[in-house]
C-alpha cells in the first residue's frame, strides 16, 4: 500500500513539473519581447482566422470594405505593441537608416507617436530595423492589420465595427470625440497626438490599433477584395499608385476608427496624422 501511494505521489508530482515547464500558450501568443534598445516593443499575435471586411448592414461601410472573406493565419507573427515612436524614429535618422526627420507640430517627441512620415519613409525605417537586428522587420499587410484591430480569433465574434464591440468612446481612443458612432456616447477632442500606451490594450496586447495616428501598411490599394489573397498576404501590383492607412488619428471620427475602414492615399503623403506601425515573421 505504502509503495502505491509513494509511486502515486511520484508521478503526480512529475506530472506538477511538467506543467510548470510548458508555456501557457504553446504558441507563445501574447509574449513581449524586443531585439534592440532602440526597437519597438512586438507582441505575438496568435495563429487564426477571421472574416476581413464589413458585412452591408454595418453603419458608415465603405464599398472597397467588401466583399468579405475568410482569412487564416497558419502561423502566429509578432507586431509593435505599440505605434512606432519619435524616440525610435530619431534612433533610426542618427544611424542613417531613415533619411527623413520629421515635424512633430511642437506637441513633444519621445514617446509621442512619429508623423509626418510618408509610406516611403516607413519603408526605410523597417529596412533599417531589419538590417540592424537581423530580424525580418516589415509594415503589416492589410488582413494581418485588420485582424490585429479586431483581436478576435473566432469567426462568429469578427462581425463588429471596433475590437470595443459596437461603438467606441474616447476613454479607448484618441478621436474628435464630438462625433460619436452608433449611440455612443460624446467625448473629449483632445487635438493631437497622445504618447502611445496611454489608453487602454486590446485582447491581443495591441494599444491605438483604433485612432491616435493613422498607420501605413504594405498593400496596394484595390477597391475591392475580390480575389484577394486568403492567407494574409499582402495584395501587390507592379504600378500601385495608391497604398493604405489603417486605424484613424487623432482628428478624424469614429466612422472612420471602423476596423474594416481603408483610406487610400499616395505612398509619398506626409500629414501631420499619420505614422506607423511594424511586424515581423517569427
Amino acid at each position: 500500500m505504502r509503495l502505491i501511494l509513494l509511486m502515486f505521489l511520484l508521478a503526480t508530482g512529475a506530472e506538477a513539473a511538467q506543467r510548470r515547464a510548458e508555456p501557457a500558450d504553446p504558441s507563445g501568443a501574447g509574449r513581449v519581447f524586443r531585439d534592440c534598445p532602440a526597437c519597438p516593443e512586438m507582441v505575438v499575435v496568435p495563429a487564426g482566422e477571421f472574416v476581413m471586411g464589413s458585412p452591408e448592414s454595418e453603419k458608415g461601410r465603405g464599398k472597397d470594405e467588401g466583399p468579405q472573406r475568410k482569412v487564416t493565419f497558419a502561423q502566429p507573427f509578432a507586431v509593435g505593441k505599440f505605434e512606432v515612436t519619435f524616440a525610435q524614429w530619431d534612433a533610426c535618422t542618427t544611424e542613417g537608416g531613415c533619411t527623413h526627420k520629421p515635424d512633430d507640430q511642437t506637441w513633444g517627441r519621445g514617446k509621442r507617436p512619429v508623423i509626418n512620415v510618408s509610406w516611403d519613409d516607413a519603408r526605410q525605417f523597417v529596412a533599417w530595423l531589419a538590417k540592424k537586428t537581423g530580424k525580418p522587420y516589415r509594415l503589416l499587410t492589410e488582413a494581418e492589420w485588420e485582424y490585429s484591430a479586431r483581436a478576435m480569433t473566432k469567426i462568429p465574434e469578427t462581425n463588429v465595427p471596433f475590437s470595443t464591440g459596437q461603438t467606441i468612446n474616447y476613454k479607448q481612443a484618441n478621436y474628435d470625440a464630438n462625433f460619436t458612432y452608433n449611440k455612443g456616447p460624446q467625448g473629449i477632442y483632445r487635438q493631437k497626438t497622445l504618447d502611445v500606451g496611454s489608453l487602454p490594450r486590446n485582447a491581443f496586447g495591441l494599444h491605438d490599433m483604433h485612432g491616435n495616428v493613422w498607420e501605413w501598411v504594405e498593400d496596394c490599394y484595390k477597391d475591392s477584395y475580390a480575389g484577394a489573397p486568403t492567407d494574409g498576404s499582402a495584395v501587390t501590383s507592379p504600378n500601385c499608385s495608391l497604398r493604405i492607412l489603417r486605424g484613424g488619428a487623432w482628428n478624424y471620427y469614429p466612422r472612420l476608427l471602423r476596423s474594416a475602414y481603408r483610406y487610400a492615399t499616395a505612398a509619398g503623403v506626409r500629414t501631420e496624422n499619420a505614422g506607423l506601425r511594424v511586424a515581423r515573421a517569427l
